[in-house]
C-alpha cells in the first residue's frame, strides 16, 4: 500500500462513505465530508428516512464492498458554469451553495469514486483499497452551517487509519473513555450535576465534588503566593463603557448575555477578568520600580455557547478562570515568561500528567503592537520552551491579533491530548487602556501584558482530571481517604473510635456501619474509588490493629493506627 498522509486517509475514507450512502439511499443531498483530528464526518439530508446507529453496519458493508474493488479517485476540473450544471442537474442544493463560496479564479475540482462524484480540493489516496482501516461510529444531527434557523442534516462519524492495528488500538482508546467520561463518573460518584431547571451548561458541585474543588483551590492559592503572585477578586458585572474600550462589545458580543440596566446604564456579566485586572493596575501611577504586577484571580465569568456545543464539563456557560496577568518591562519579560512556563509544567506534573508538548503561535499577517516588541516576545516564548525542554511545533501566522502565544497540551492516561494552560501576550489591550509606567528616565512607558490560564477553567479541568485518574483520585484529592468496615456490629465502637482520632489529624473518613455483608461493603468503597479500606475483624480488634487494604497496592496487611496514619501521610505528602 502506498503511504498517504493520515488526513488523506481520513478524508479519502468520507467520500468512500458518502459514495456508500449514494448506492444504498441513491435521493440523498450532500454537503461536506472533511478529515478532523480523529477521524472524519460527512453531512447528509436524507429527507424523511431516519438514520439509526444500526444502519452504521450496512453503510460500513457497502464501504467495504467497494474499498475492495480498489476504484480510482480521479480529480477533475470544470468551469463554473459546467460546475453549477452538473450540481444543478444531480439536484445537489447545498453543493451548489458551497460552490458560490469558491472565489473566482480559483481551480474548481471534483473527485470521482465510483458513481459518486463530488465538490472538492482533494488530496486524496490513489484507489480506495489505499484506505485502510475504517470504522463508522457514530450519527448526529448538524445545522446546515452550524446556522439554527437552517435546515438540520444527518451527520455520520467516522474514523480511518493505515492499518488495523492502529484502528484497532484506537477503538481499544474510545472503549477506555467512555468507562471513563467524566458525566457518567460525575453522576456514579455524586461529584457535580447539571440542572435543566437551573439552566444548560450551569454546574452544580455536590459536596464530594465541592471539596475536591476546595482542595484544587487551596492549592492553586498556595502555589501562587510561593511563586510570587498577589491575588485579586473583581465583581461579576461591569458597566457597557468598560466592555466597549476592551473591544468585547465589538468582537465577542455573541458570545456575552444580555446587558441588564442599573441607574439608566448597561451593566454585562463579564466574559473575561481581563479588563478589571487592568482596572486596578490604573488605580494609581505605577513605578518601574513596582514591575513585574503578577496578579491571579479564580474568577468565575460568564460566556454564551450555543446548546449544541455544551459538554458536560469541558463546555460551560458559567465558569472559573484561574486567570493571570503579568505586567512587567520589556527588561524582565523574558525571565517572567521562562518562569510562567517552568510554573505550568511544575502544576501539570503534580497531577501526574508526564506527556507535555508546547504549541508556538507566531504574528500573524494582520497584527497590532509595534513589529519590535512581537519579536522579542516570540524570542522570549521560544527561548523558554527550548531551556525548559518541551517538544514544541510552530504555527507560522497562527498567532492572535494581538499577540503570539505558548499553548500546552497534555497526554492522559489512556493518551489522549488535551489543551490547558496558555502563555499570551496581549498588545492590544494596554493601548486601548492606555496604561504606563514611569520609567527610570522619569517617562511613561507602556509596560508588556500577558495573560496566563493555568488550569483554564476549574470545570474544565476538574472534567479532565476525572477522566485521566477514571475517578479513582490520589489520596491528597479524594473527598473520602479511608472507609472503615467492621465486619459485625461488635466492632463498630472500636471504628468509630479510630474514625475519630484520624479525622482530629485531619483525614477525611467515612464508617460504614450498615447491617451489609463485609464483601458489599468492600464492593462499594471499590465502586466509590476510595484510596484506602481499613477492615475490623475479632482478630483486628483484639490486636488493636486494621486490616489495610490500598486501592493502588491491595492488601498491605495488619497496621496499627499510628502507623496507618504515617503511611497514609506520606501518600498525602507526595501526592500520590
Amino acid at each position: 500500500m502506498a503511504k498517504f498522509a493520515l488526513e488523506t486517509i481520513r478524508h479519502s475514507a468520507s467520500h468512500l462513505m458518502a459514495a456508500a450512502i449514494l448506492e444504498l439511499y441513491p435521493d440523498v443531498k450532500f454537503d461536506i465530508g472533511p478529515s478532523t483530528e480523529d477521524g472524519f464526518y460527512y453531512d447528509f439530508d436524507f429527507g424523511t428516512t431516519k438514520l439509526t446507529t444500526e444502519d452504521l453496519e450496512k453503510i460500513e458493508a457497502k464501504m467495504t464492498e467497494i474499498a475492495d474493488k480498489k476504484l480510482p479517485f480521479e480529480r477533475i476540473e470544470l468551469s463554473r458554469e459546467e460546475a453549477l450544471k452538473l450540481l444543478s442537474e444531480k439536484k445537489q442544493n447545498f453543493k451548489v451553495e458551497r460552490l458560490a463560496d469558491i472565489p473566482e479564479g480559483e481551480a474548481i475540482s471534483f473527485y470521482r469514486c465510483g458513481k459518486f462524484i463530488d465538490l472538492c480540493r482533494g488530496p486524496h489516496v490513489d484507489n480506495t483499497g489505499d484506505i485502510g482501516a475504517f470504522k463508522l461510529t457514530s450519527i448526529a444531527g448538524s445545522y446546515y452551517r452550524g446556522k439554527e434557523s437552517n435546515p438540520m442534516l444527518t451527520r455520520i462519524y467516522g474514523t480511518a487509519f493505515a492499518d488495523k492495528k492502529e484502528l484497532k488500538a484506537y477503538l481499544m482508546q474510545i472503549e477506555e473513555a467512555k468507562k471513563r467520561d467524566h458525566r457518567r463518573l460525575g453522576k456514579d460518584l455524586d461529584l457535580f450535576s447539571i440542572s435543566e431547571t437551573v439552566g444548560p451548561g450551569l454546574v452544580l458541585w455536590h459536596p464530594r465534588g465541592g471539596f475536591i474543588r476546595n482542595t484544587l483551590e487551596t492549592f492553586w492559592r498556595k502555589e501562587h503566593y510561593e511563586n510570587g503572585y498577589d491575588l485579586l477578586y473583581t465583581p461579576h458585572i461591569g458597566r457597557s463603557n468598560l466592555w466597549e474600550t476592551s473591544g468585547h462589545l465589538g468582537f465577542y458580543k455573541d458570545s456575552m448575555y444580555s446587558p441588564m440596566e442599573i441607574d439608566e446604564i448597561d451593566y454585562f456579566a463579564k466574559p473575561m477578568n481581563c479588563p478589571f485586572h487592568i482596572e486596578v493596575y490604573k488605580s494609581r501611577v505605577r513605578s518601574y520600580r513596582e514591575l513585574p504586577c503578577r496578579w491571579a484571580e479564580l474568577g468565575t465569568v460568564y460566556r454564551y455557547e450555543k446548546s449544541g456545543v455544551l459538554h458536560g464539563l469541558m463546555r460551560v456557560r458559567g465558569f472559573t478562570q484561574d486567570d493571570a496577568h503579568i505586567i512587567c518591562t520589556p527588561e524582565q519579560i523574558e525571565s517572567e515568561i521562562e518562569d510562567v512556563l517552568n510554573f505550568c509544567l511544575h502544576i501539570w506534573k503534580t497531577f501526574q500528567f508526564k506527556e507535555i508538548k508546547a504549541y508556538l503561535s507566531t504574528r500573524p499577517e494582520k497584527a497590532v503592537g509595534d513589529p519590535a516588541r512581537w519579536e522579542q516576545a516570540q524570542k522570549s516564548l521560544v527561548n523558554a520552551i527550548e531551556k525548559s525542554g518541551l517538544a514544541y511545533e510552530v504555527d507560522e501566522g497562527g498567532g492572535a491579533f494581538y499577540g503570539p502565544k505558548i499553548d500546552l497540551k497534555v497526554k492522559d492516561a489512556i493518551g489522549r491530548e488535551w489543551q490547558t494552560s496558555t502563555i499570551q501576550f496581549d498588545f492590544n489591550l494596554p493601548e486601548r487602556f492606555q496604561i504606563n509606567y514611569i520609567g527610570e528616565d522619569g517617562q511613561r512607558h507602556q509596560p508588556y501584558m500577558v495573560h496566563r490560564a493555568l488550569f483554564g477553567s476549574l470545570e474544565r479541568f476538574f472534567g479532565i482530571l476525572i477522566e485521566h485518574f477514571a475517578g479513582a483520585f490520589p489520596a491528597w484529592l479524594a473527598p473520602e481517604q479511608i472507609r472503615m468496615i467492621p465486619i459485625t456490629e461488635k466492632q463498630h465502637e472500636y471504628c468509630l473510635n479510630a474514625t475519630r482520632e484520624l479525622k482530629k489529624a485531619g483525614f477525611r473518613v467515612e464508617c460504614d456501619t450498615r447491617s451489609e455483608s463485609m464483601g458489599a461493603k468492600i464492593k462499594d468503597a471499590r465502586m466509590q474509588r476510595v484510596p484506602f479500606m481499613a477492615v475490623v475483624g475479632e482478630k483486628e480488634m483484639q490486636s488493636n490493629t486494621f486490616a489495610i487494604r490500598s486501592r493502588r497496592e491491595d492488601q498491605l496487611g495488619q497496621m496499627d493506627l499510628a502507623t496507618f496514619m504515617k503511611k497514609l501521610q506520606n501518600e498525602v505528602d507526595n501526592k500520590l
